[in-house]
């Protein structure tokens, strides 16, 4: 039987798909829902949000599209993975106040199957860096860059969206292969943090810097690696100077997401002939069977130093969801963007 506590919780705050936005999310996508807090059942496990992460491809999740998941429906809790607490447990595997990371959704409670959630130690690392550097950012950057850009010691990566959750950890990790790394991020604060704290090569501020002449200034013999989150033009941009055998990692499109025209894909591609190189798009979660493999050297080049993990930790409630989130898409955040809901 679960076990439930003496002192249960009565109700959960949620925040559901209203509407599927036309560009930039506002409150019309958004509604604020409350109901009775779920009991577990047999197998189940009652999770207390504690924060929340928040990455860009919940703007894809919104729109009613084909994609490598399903949509999130109208009138539905919006998705997110998150860490928590167990308040009551119907898996024996799970004891009340284990610690646990999984998809919560964006509500303070949530009744889960034990087989959808991972233990979470917090001697290792507080919350938040389970959803970041140890969570779908550091499996992102891990699996993309090494299984899919495959790099070489001595190649030169570039990696757009490099201040990011997942970017800041590509560049690091292409760091510690021997690679060249440039990245491509907006703002000058941000070029000082990846060149002067995560230790890259070089920093090109799309927003200020002809970045065609900075790739050729950086990267006089071609791009080896590129792996891109923002798409657009910039991808266009660094097409233009691949190296050969060069390959192309497809993360994200950031660019992209909030269009309200079609999605402006890559004018260019006739460079991958061009260059004999390879464009290749991945979804992390192909590669769930190895998470536990990357978390634990992830965790060690934390340990050791070789890794600098940052979060952006916003403080509220879940109604302060729909503005954290839009932070994404306004390039306000540096490292992974998390909203903390209770300690």
């Amino acid at each position: 039987m679960p076990t439930v506590p003496t002192a249960m919780p009565k109700t959960n705050r949620q925040i559901r798909l209203a509407a599927r936005p036309v560009g930039l999310p506002d409150d019309s996508s958004w509604q604020l829902t409350e109901e009775p807090v779920g009991t577990p059942g047999d197998g189940e496990v009652l999770v207390r949000t504690l924060s929340l992460s928040l990455d860009p491809a919940m703007r894809g999740w919104m729109n009613d599209a084909r994609s490598y998941i399903p949509p999130v429906g109208i009138g539905e809790v919006m998705r997110a993975a998150g860490v928590g607490r167990v308040v009551a447990s119907g898996d024996e595997r799970f004891a009340e106040g284990a610690y646990v990371s999984g998809a919560v959704g964006v509500q303070e409670y949530a009744v889960l199957r034990g087989d959808d959630l991972l233990p979470v130690d917090l001697d290792v690392a507080p919350p938040a860096r389970w959803l970041g550097a140890l969570g779908m950012s550091g499996m992102t950057a891990y699996f993309g860059l090494l299984d899919v850009g495959a790099p070489k010691e001595g190649d030169v990566v570039v990696v757009s969206g490099a201040a990011g959750a997942t970017g800041s950890l590509v560049g690091q990790i292409a760091k510690l292969k021997g690679c060249k790394v440039i990245s491509i991020a907006g703002g000058a604060e941000k070029c000082r943090w990846l060149v002067d704290e995560l230790g890259f090569d070089a920093a090109i501020d799309y927003k200020s810097d002809d970045l065609k002449a900075a790739l050729k200034e950086h990267a006089p013999k071609g791009v080896d690696v590129y792996f891109d989150n923002v798409g657009g033009e910039m991808l266009d941009t660094v097409l233009a100077r691949l190296a050969r055998g060069a390959r192309v990692v497809i993360c994200g499109a950031i660019s992209q997401y909030n269009a309200t025209e079609a999605v402006q894909g890559p004018k260019n591609y006739l460079q991958l002939l061009v260059a004999r190189a390879r464009m290749e798009g991945f979804v992390v979660f192909d590669y769930a069977n190895r998470f536990r493999e990357a978390a634990k050297e992830l965790a060690g080049w934390i340990a050791e130093g070789k890794l600098v993990a940052r979060e952006d930790i916003v403080d509220g409630g879940v109604d302060a969801f729909p503005a954290t989130l839009n932070k994404l898409f306004g390039g306000e955040n540096t490292g992974k963007l998390i909203l903390r809901l209770a300690d």
